[in-house]
C-alpha cells in the first residue's frame, strides 16, 4: 500500500507539473537544450575555429547574410539587399534600417570595416584571417606587405552601405559570408576590454558580450552550460519562436545520450558508436542520419622526423584498411575516403585516389630504412576527447603494428587543449576533421595552402599554392575544377594528411524540434526552430 501511495503521490506531482507548464528533466519551458560535444574555446568570431564554436556563434551573430534553411542558398541577413558588379568583383550591400546590436546601437556598415580589418591585422593572428583572402589587397594586408588598412577592398560610403571588391570573381563568394570569419564585433565592446588586436580581449564574456543575432549570451558555466536568450533588438525577433537555447558541453557520447533520454537534452551532438546499429534496426523516430560535408582525416607533422620522409607518410597512409572501420567501427554510412575534398562538393568529385596497398607500403618503409619497421622510433598518435576517436585510433594503431611493425602511443586531450597543442605543432600524427564552411572545393583544399592558419602539418608546395590561386580567380567550373583535380593529385603525392573516410551526421533529436532542416553543412537556422507543447 505504500509503494501504491507513493506512486499515485508521484503522478499527482507529475500531473501537476505538466499542468503548470514544467518540460520533461527539469529543462525551462521554451528553450532549446543542445549537446555541444566540447566546451568552445572562445566566442569570440574571429578567434575560434572549431564547430562547436561555430554552432553557438551563429546564435550570437549575424553576417551580411543568412542561409535559407534547406537549400542554403543566400538570404538577406544585415544586409536586406546587394548588387554584383557585371565584372563580379564588387559588391554593394545595402542595411537594413532595423539592424541593432544587442544594446540597442544600429548596425553599421563601418561596423563590418572595422570587423574586416581586425580579423586582418598581423597582430591579432586569426588562423582563419585566410578566407578573407579573397578581398582584394586582404593577402598584403595580413602578412605586413601593406599596412594602410584603406587599401583593403572594403569601404563604406555611409552608415548603410557596404562595398566589398574582391582579387577576382569568386562565383562561391555569396556562400562564404555566414562563415563566422566574416561576422561583425561591436567596436565600441571590442575598444573596451582590451582592443581590436588583443587574443585576451574580454569582450566575448557574458558580462561583456554584444551581439547582433537572434539570442543574448546570458551565462557561461564552464564545463556545464552556456544560456543563450531571446535578444529583442534582434531585427527579425518577431519571427523567433524559442525563449532560449542551452548548450551542454558533453564530450562522452554515453552521458550524452543518457542526458537525452533522461530528458535533459533535445539533441545530442553524436551518437554513441555501439548504439547505432540497434537506433538503424529498430527505425528509431529519434535517430537521424544524414550526408555531412566533412572528412575525417590524420595530420602528419612533417618537420619532425622520420615524418619529413614522404615514403614513410605514404606508408603509413597505405597500410590503413579504411572499409574496416567504416564498416566495422563506425556503421552510419561512412564512406572510405581515398583523397580529401568530399565527392561531389559543389559538383566537384576528384579522378585521384589513393592506393591501399600494404606491401607496397612495406616496401617503402623498407626504402626509408626501416624494413618490418625495425627502427623505427615509437611515436605519438594525438585525438581529443570522443569515444568514437578513441576506437579509430585504437584499430589505426593495430593496422600499423600488424602491418608495417611499428608501433604508436595513444594520446587523448580534452578540446581546448588538444586545439592549442596542433597550433603550437607539438605532435607526431594527430586526428582532425574537416568540415566544409560552404559547399565549394575552393573550402577544403585552400586549407593546405602555405597562407593558410589552420594548415597545421608544416608541409606547403609552391605548385599547390599556385593552383589553387589560379583557381580562385576562374569563373568556368570544368576549368576550375580541373585545377582543383592537379591539386589533390600532389597532397596525394606528398601526403602531409591521411584522409581516413567521409562523414555522415548522426545525432538523436526529439520529434517535438521542429523547424530543423538537415543539410549538408549541419546548419541550424535558430530563428526556424520551434519546440511543440511538451
Amino acid at each position: 500500500m505504500k509503494n501504491n501511495l507513493f506512486k499515485h503521490a508521484c503522478c499527482a506531482a507529475l500531473l501537476l507539473l505538466a499542468a503548470c507548464g514544467g518540460p520533461p528533466g527539469g529543462r525551462e519551458q521554451g528553450f532549446l537544450h543542445l549537446g555541444n560535444g566540447s566546451e568552445p574555446e572562445s566566442l569570440d568570431p574571429h578567434l575560434t575555429t572549431g564547430v562547436p564554436e561555430y554552432n553557438i556563434i551563429s546564435a550570437l551573430m549575424e553576417g551580411l547574410i543568412r542561409e535559407d534553411p534547406v537549400t542554403l542558398d543566400a538570404q538577406p541577413g544585415v544586409a536586406e539587399s546587394w548588387d554584383i558588379s557585371e565584372d563580379g568583383l564588387t559588391y554593394t550591400f545595402t542595411f537594413r534600417e532595423d539592424a541593432r546590436w544587442s544594446n540597442g546601437d544600429p548596425v553599421t556598415a563601418d561596423d563590418f570595416v572595422y570587423s574586416f580589418r581586425r580579423i586582418l591585422s598581423p597582430e591579432l593572428g586569426a588562423e582563419y584571417a585566410y578566407m578573407l583572402y579573397i578581398l582584394k589587397n586582404a593577402e598584403a594586408y595580413h602578412n605586413g606587405a601593406l599596412e594602410e588598412p584603406e587599401a583593403l577592398g572594403v569601404r563604406a560610403p555611409d552608415a548603410r552601405t557596404l562595398v566589398i571588391t574582391l582579387e577576382n570573381p569568386a562565383p562561391y563568394f555569396l556562400k562564404m559570408l555566414n562563415h563566422h570569419s566574416f561576422y561583425p564585433v561591436h567596436p565600441p565592446t571590442v575598444e573596451a576590454h582590451g582592443g581590436p588586436h588583443d587574443r585576451g580581449n574580454t569582450w566575448a564574456r557574458p558580462e561583456h558580450y554584444v551581439g547582433n543575432g537572434p539570442f543574448l549570451l546570458e551565462t557561461w558555466q564552464l564545463n556545464h552550460r552556456i544560456r543563450l536568450v531571446r535578444n529583442p533588438q534582434y531585427w527579425n525577433a518577431d519571427q523567433v519562436r524559442l525563449d532560449g537555447i542551452v548548450f551542454h558541453p558533453v564530450e562522452d557520447q554515453q552521458t550524452e545520450e543518457r542526458m537525452f533520454r533522461d530528458g535533459r537534452l533535445h539533441m545530442t551532438a553524436g551518437v554513441p558508436l555501439a548504439r547505432i546499429e540497434r537506433y538503424r534496426r529498430e527505425n528509431s523516430p529519434v535517430f537521424v542520419s544524414h550526408p555531412y560535408l566533412a572528412t575525417y582525416y590524420y595530420l602528419i607533422n612533417t618537420d619532425k622526423p622520420p615524418f619529413d620522409d614522404v615514403r614513410v607518410r605514404r606508408a603509413l597512409a597505405m597500410a590503413i584498411d579504411r572499409e574496416a572501420i567504416t564498416e566495422r567501427v563506425l556503421r552510419a554510412g561512412e564512406v572510405p575516403a581515398f583523397w580529401f575534398t568530399p565527392p561531389d562538393t559543389g559538383g566537384f568529385t576528384s579522378n585521384q585516389a589513393l592506393e591501399e596497398n600494404v606491401e607496397e607500403a612495406r616496401r617503402l618503409l623498407a626504402e626509408a630504412g626501416y624494413p618490418g619497421g625495425e627502427g623505427f622510433p615509437r611515436f605519438e598518435l594525438l585525438y581529443n576527447t570522443l569515444e568514437a576517436h578513441r576506437q579509430i585510433a585504437q584499430v589505426v594503431q593495430q593496422m600499423w603494428r600488424e602491418n608495417l611493425g611499428i608501433d604508436c602511443e595513444l594520446v587523448n586531450q580534452e578540446w581546448q587543449v588538444y586545439m592549442a597543442t596542433r597550433r603550437e605543432m607539438n605532435f607526431d600524427v594527430a586526428r582532425a576533421g574537416w568540415a566544409g564552411d560552404f559547399a565549394d572545393p575552393h573550402n577544403f583544399l585552400d586549407l593546405h595552402m602555405s597562407t593558410s592558419g589552420n594548415n597545421h602539418t608544416n608541409w606547403s608546395d609552391p605548385e599547390y599554392d599556385r593552383l589553387i590561386r589560379e583557381a580562385t580567380g576562374v569563373t568556368d567550373d570544368a576549368e576550375r575544377h580541373a585545377l582543383y583535380d592537379q591539386a589533390e593529385a600532389i597532397l596525394l603525392r606528398d601526403m602531409p594528411l591521411i584522409p581516413v573516410y567521409w562523414y555522415t551526421k548522426t545525432y538523436l533529436l526529439e520529434p517535438a524540434v521542429r523547424g530543423l532542416h538537415p543539410n549538408i553543412l549541419a546548419r541550424r537556422d535558430y530563428t526556424a526552430i520551434w519546440l511543440e507543447e511538451e
